[in-house]
C-alpha cells in the first residue's frame, strides 16, 4: 500500500509539475491480477483498484492498517468500469456489470474479486474511508428493479445539469449518499459528460468539510483532461489520462476540461455528507 502525506496550500504554491503529480496524481491503477491501494493522510481515504484476470484477488489489510482485516474499522465503495465481475463478501456473491456499484459496510471480513471472462476482465475502482458504525452491504445499479441486497439509483439522484452551449452538459449519478445508500461518511457517484461537452464542475467550488478523489475514464488513448486544483486565487493544473485518479484536498478547487467528453467517478470523505454543502468560487475571483 502506497502512503501519501498531507500537503499545505502554502507549500503547493511552490510545486513544479513533477512535484504536483507526485503528491496528487495516481497514475498506475488497474494492473492485471493485482490490487493497487493508495492511502492518503487526507481524511484517511484509501483509493485503489482490483483487476482480476487469471485469478481471484483477496483484499487484505496489510501492515499499514494494523487491522485483522481490511474493513475492521472501515467502509468501502466500489464501481466497476470493466467487464462483468463478481465481488464475494463473507460468502455472498454480488455480480457487477459495467458501471454497477457496491457499498460494503464495516465489519465485512472476507472480500474477493474475480472476473467472469479473462478476455474482458472487471476493473473494480475502490474508495475506502474510516467508519465508526456498520451500514448494510448493497449492490447499486443505475437501472432496474430493487430486490434483496440491490439498490437502484433513484430518479432524483440522476441529476442533469449544464448546457451544450456552455460545454458542460452532464448527468450526475449519485450512488452512495444519505437517503439512498447509507454510509458512515463515504459519499460516492459518477458524472458522465454528453458529446460536445468537456467541462466538469465549473463554476468550481471548494468544501472545507470534506476532501474528494476523482477518477477519469471513458477516454481515448490520445485524449486528455486538464484537472484544475489549488486555492481559487492560486490555481494549478495536472494533465490526466484515461483511468487515472487525482486527490483533491478540502482547500482545493477540483474541476476539469477535456479534449472531448469523458466520465469521472467522485468519492468524498470528511465532516459532512450533504452533497450540496459546497462553497462556490466566483468566476471573477479565479486566478
Amino acid at each position: 500500500m502506497e502512503i501519501r502525506t498531507y500537503s499545505s496550500p502554502r507549500d503547493v504554491k511552490t510545486y513544479d509539475t513533477t512535484r504536483l503529480r507526485e503528491e496528487f496524481l495516481i497514475d498506475d491503477l488497474f494492473q492485471p491480477d493485482d490490487i493497487k491501494l493508495v492511502y492518503s493522510y487526507i481524511d484517511r481515504i484509501i483509493t485503489g483498484s482490483a483487476v482480476p484476470v487469471n485469478k481471484e484477488l483477496k483484499l487484505t489489510a496489510g501492515d499499514e492498517l494494523r487491522a485483522e482485516y481490511f474493513l475492521e474499522r472501515r467502509e468501502m465503495g466500489v464501481i466497476n468500469i470493466g467487464g462483468k465481475g463478481i465481488i464475494t463478501v463473507d460468502g455472498r456473491d454480488y455480480t457487477l456489470e459495467y458501471k454497477d456499484g457496491m457499498y460494503i459496510g464495516r465489519g465485512a471480513k472476507d472480500i474477493t474479486f474475480k472476473s467472469i471472462s479473462a478476455s474482458e476482465p472487471a476493473k473494480f475502482y475502490l474508495n475506502s474511508t474510516p467508519a465508526h458504525r456498520t451500514c448494510p452491504t448493497v449492490l447499486i445499479k443505475l437501472n432496474g428493479e430493487p430486490s434483496d441486497g440491490v439498490v437502484i439509483v433513484k430518479p432524483q439522484n440522476k441529476v442533469e445539469l449544464g448546457t451544450l452551449e456552455e460545454s458542460n452538459h452532464r448527468t450526475i449519478n449519485k450512488y452512495i449518499l444519505p437517503g439512498q445508500v447509507e454510509s458512515c461518511q463515504l459519499v460516492m457517484g459518477m458524472t458522465k459528460l454528453e458529446p460536445g461537452s468537456v467541462w466538469n464542475t465549473m463554476p468550481c467550488h471548494t468544501h472545507d468539510r470534506r476532501m474528494e478523489v476523482y477518477l477519469y475514464f471513458d477516454m481515448g488513448p490520445d485524449d486528455l483532461v486538464f484537472h484544475y486544483m489549488g486555492e481559487p486565487t492560486e490555481t494549478r493544473h495536472i494533465i490526466m489520462r484515461n483511468e487515472q485518479a487525482v486527490i483533491s484536498p478540502s482547500w482545493s478547487i477540483h474541476s476539469g476540461s477535456g479534449t472531448r467528453a469523458y466520465t469521472f467517478i467522485w468519492g468524498m470523505a470528511g465532516e459532512n455528507q450533504a452533497f450540496d454543502d459546497m462553497d462556490g468560487c466566483a468566476m471573477k475571483d479565479l486566478r
